[in-house]
């Protein structure tokens, strides 16, 4: 989509515990390849996707921040939830604790990201629990209808995903933009951040909501 006018960016931020798939699930989304060993996330990792919503006839640019997953670099990636308009609060189904763990950057996200933002909870590596065969290999820890049900719980978006097959990477983010788009529709987000105005603040500290461009670029 290189050169294609874009209606709206919207800041996203990837969280979740370390080895669940957060880098991965960026770079399958911008780059369609997936990472085999991907190095720890150290503080942030930036990426930008182009993606359409056919039914709202919007170009959105996607700018994500992957942030990392260990305790020692929280005070970093709280900075970065400030002006954020979506999030994917990620976990893996072969992984009890991470889904645990979920809770606490839920927690962290709200206390620290605007009150409107829009998250969506992502159960990935789904690859992992099914055998050669098709039939479930016995890896799984968390049932698809856990991770729904903690969503309707705390108005969270669910979707289960996988990094390595793709399954479900684009749509976890087109479901958040939609929601987005919607509220942006609504007025949730027309304080002082009105679409078509453009913020002249750092791009972490600002909700990036920004309307209307023709500029190109590079990284979709």
């Amino acid at each position: 989509m290189s050169g294609i006018t874009w209606h709206y960016v919207l800041k996203f931020i990837i969280t979740g515990d370390a080895a669940v798939g957060k880098s991965s699930l960026l770079v399958r989304l911008t780059d369609q390849r997936f990472l085999t060993n991907p190095d720890p996330t150290l503080g942030v990792e930036f990426g930008s996707k182009l993606i359409e919503i056919p039914e709202e006839g919007k170009i959105v640019k996607l700018q994500c921040w992957d942030t990392a997953g260990t305790e020692s670099f929280r005070s970093i990636t709280r900075s970065y939830y400030r002006g954020a308009a979506g999030c994917l609060l990620v976990y893996d189904v072969t992984s009890r604790a991470s889904f645990t763990n979920a809770r606490s950057w839920l927690a962290d996200v709200r206390e620290h990201a605007d009150p409107h933002l829009t998250c969506i909870l992502v159960g990935n590596k789904v690859d992992l629990c099914e055998a050669e065969d098709g039939t479930s290999n016995g890896r799984r820890e968390v049932s698809t209808a856990e991770g729904e049900l903690w969503a309707k719980e705390d108005d969270l978006l669910f979707v289960e995903a996988s990094a390595k097959s793709g399954v479900n990477v684009e749509i976890a983010f087109e479901q958040a933009s939609r929601d987005i788009l919607d509220k942006i529709k609504r007025g949730v987000f027309d304080d002082d951040r009105s679409p078509g105005v453009k913020l002249s603040k750092p791009a972490n500290s600002n909700l990036n909501i920004d309307q209307g461009s023709t500029r190109p670029t590079c990284c979709s």
